[in-house]
């Protein structure tokens, strides 16, 4: 016997994709009767988030009106969606004459596909990964993201590393003194990743740039296509990176202070450019206002508080435990300078989420939004009331959060996390995405790995959640894109990796593999990310070589031409930004893809102008490889491409 349901195919499940709650769908198998015999079909499934509704409905099979073989068979039904957000599995469950079977999903094959297995899936939390059960994303109906945020690029910076305004001087860095602090006076130095003799590493050395130095670049930004600055953290803190957060209401006077953030948000503005912030809710520094372990702020902190010397506000927001004589705290992830915090905490939930709260103040003062950080270790009710306060300062405000994994499913806490339902992310990080394309394009994986990833993401995100993927190749903690495509392996060790830089031929192939990456980057559905530097093919290994100061007058002019012509290209092209896309052709060192409009409709049903057809291919291999498809052929030089609008691939007729 043969039994058949693919899920990315309307023949079997209609319509497909993440749906909003309450919507129908069309659920199918196909069956050709053989050995053991079919007697009856049922579609099982299960709803819910944290605890799960199960249910079933028998399936009437018939014949297929297109086939005049007896033997095959249609069982299908019609399913009204839950009204709440949620995760809708699914899976069929099969009567024969040899007992019980079940067809559930098989996760490598491209269509959705299924496996005939002898036990239902697994769906809980913490059982194994197989066998699998379907994935409907259900989320709620009145879900939307800010209009402006679909396909926009977007370009991270981290601030001290970018650039010093012109009014930068070493006096600024003696304002600033802290025993543990280094400062370059030379913007070209290396960095530091060794520290003072008697701390260590701290990641305390500081070249200087600052709010105002990035508002002096915004002309350049604008070049390169960018509509949305994401910044790394700029709140008063102790270190360069800034995740130890000291002052959640005071820009860090290294950066600037209130009238450069806001002279940098209305000039950004005024280029049709937004600025999100990063929200490090989870920890703060020990060295802070709120626990205030170093003693530096005025006021009593946490520790103060713990240790009886009065009263403080902050105390219930850490917890504090005994063991023997030492008295230890919760931090994250055992590093003592963050200090975990207790989300729960209402005087914590207020002062970041209330009317008054951190939140809503600096979208006040003309952010646009946030990226969490770790958001997947904040609690889903402290995210919802993140999400509701910052709609309620501004309604097309945009909340982003860091998610590793595919967050439709996202386990963490022993729980699914409630990320994509509409309810606390506009959308989250492409890790996936970054892994997959990288991966590709530097032969860890072939083209089909890259078209599975991909379309799963499809599949199980909310379009407006897919359409405003935060897509990235770099980042601050990942190695930079040009080493992992043509570096020699991560050594592991800070001594080694400062030394370790790519040779001429290692370079010449990296910067041809990067041009691809921006390339797909650029036509893919999502928000491209250019993390500072990389338009002019910055390299290093992970924090903090990944983190070094961006190279002005010294930049890779081709690099930064080319990926200002795609920005360009995006910006000028509405179907690069919203039109629909399907995979023309995924195998070994080839890929070709295709955006497009339907009679002149985006994906969210709106009119655009320009071409309606954009054809993406690309050859990851130095030598040349031919793309021989369906009705088509083309060849593909080594690390080639072709980029055809309003065209399509050359007939192989």
């Amino acid at each position: 016997m043969e039994v058949i349901h693919r899920s990315r195919s309307v023949v079997f499940r209609e319509p497909a994709g993440a749906l909003p709650g309450g919507s129908q769908v069309r659920l199918a198998i196909h069956i050709t009767q053989g050995q053991p015999v079919i007697h009856g079909a049922s579609l099982c499934y299960a709803y819910g988030l944290e605890n799960f509704c199960t249910s079933r409905i028998q399936l009437k099979l018939k014949s297929s009106t297109a086939d005049e073989d007896p033997n095959k068979l249609i069982g299908d039904c019609l399913v009204r969606l839950p009204l709440e957000g949620c995760l809708f599995f699914y899976w069929f469950e099969l009567e024969t004459a040899a007992g019980r079977r079940y067809l559930t999903a098989d996760r490598e094959d491209i269509h959705g596909g299924g496996r005939l297995t002898g036990q239902p899936p697994r769906r809980q939390p913490g059982e194994p990964y197989l066998p699998s059960p379907w994935q409907v994303t259900v989320y709620e109906r009145d879900f939307s993201v800010p209009s402006w945020l679909p396909g926009s690029i977007i370009y991270q910076i981290f601030p001290d590393r970018f650039n010093r305004d012109a009014a930068f001087s070493l006096k600024r860095f003696e304002g600033n003194q802290a025993p543990e602090r280094i400062w370059h006076s030379d913007w070209t130095e290396d960095v530091d990743f060794v520290g003072k003799p008697e701390t260590g590493y701290l990641a305390c050395d500081f070249f200087g740039g600052s709010l105002a130095g990035i508002t002096e670049k915004l002309d350049y930004l604008q070049n390169l296509g960018v509509s949305i600055l994401s910044l790394n953290p700029i709140f008063k803190a102790r270190s360069n990176h800034r995740y130890d957060t000291g002052d959640y209401e005071q820009i860090d006077p290294l950066l600037g202070d209130l009238e450069d953030f806001q002279s940098l948000c209305s000039e950004a503005a005024k280029r049709g450019i937004r600025v999100i912030l990063d929200g490090v809710f989870s920890h703060t520094g020990a060295d802070s206002r709120y626990f205030n372990k170093l003693g530096r702020y005025e006021g009593r902190g946490a520790w103060q508080a713990i240790h009886g010397d009065g009263p403080s506000s902050y105390l219930s927001w850490y917890t504090f435990h005994k063991r023997g004589d030492r008295l230890l705290y919760d931090s994250w992830w055992g590093f003592p300078d963050l200090p975990a915090v207790n989300e729960h905490d209402l005087l914590f939930r207020d002062y970041i989420t209330g009317p008054q709260g951190i939140v809503r103040r600096w979208l006040r003062l003309g952010a646009a939004g946030w990226r969490l950080d770790v958001s997947d270790e904040l609690p889903d009710g402290f995210l919802r009331s993140l999400r509701k306060a910052a709609r309620a300062e501004k309604e097309d405000a945009v909340i982003l959060g860091e998610v590793w994994e595919d967050a439709s499913n996202k386990i963490s806490y022993g729980s699914y996390r409630d990320f994509l339902f509409g309810r606390t992310h506009d959308t989250v990080m492409g890790y996936p995405f970054q892994a997959a394309l990288i991966g590709w394009l530097g032969g860890q994986c072939a083209a089909e790995r890259l078209h599975l990833t991909l379309a799963s993401i499809q599949e199980n995100y909310p379009v407006a959640s897919f359409y405003s993927s935060y897509n990235l190749i770099s980042g601050h903690d990942i190695p930079r894109a040009i080493t992992t495509l043509a570096g020699q392996p991560d050594p592991g060790n800070r001594e080694m990796q400062s030394r370790m830089f790519l040779s001429s031929a290692e370079r010449a192939k990296g910067e041809k593999l990067l041009r691809l990456a921006v390339l797909f980057q650029m036509t893919w559905p999502g928000c491209p990310v250019i993390y500072y530097g990389d338009e002019t093919a910055m390299e290093g290994y992970r924090d903090p070589f990944n983190r070094r100061t961006f190279p002005w007058n010294q930049e890779n002019r081709d690099m930064q031409s080319w990926v200002g012509r795609l920005g360009l290209l995006r910006r000028q092209l509405p179907v690069l930004r919203t039109g629909f896309v399907e995979f023309l052709y995924a195998r070994g060192d080839c890929l070709a893809f295709r955006r497009y409009l339907k009679n002149g409709l985006d994906v969210f049903g709106d009119i655009q102008d320009g071409p309606a057809s954009v054809v993406v291919a690309i050859n990851r291999h130095a030598d040349q490889r031919k793309i021989d498809g369906s009705g088509y052929s083309v060849d593909l030089e080594g690390y080639g491409f072709r980029l055809l609008i309003d065209k399509e691939l050359p007939s192989c007729v």
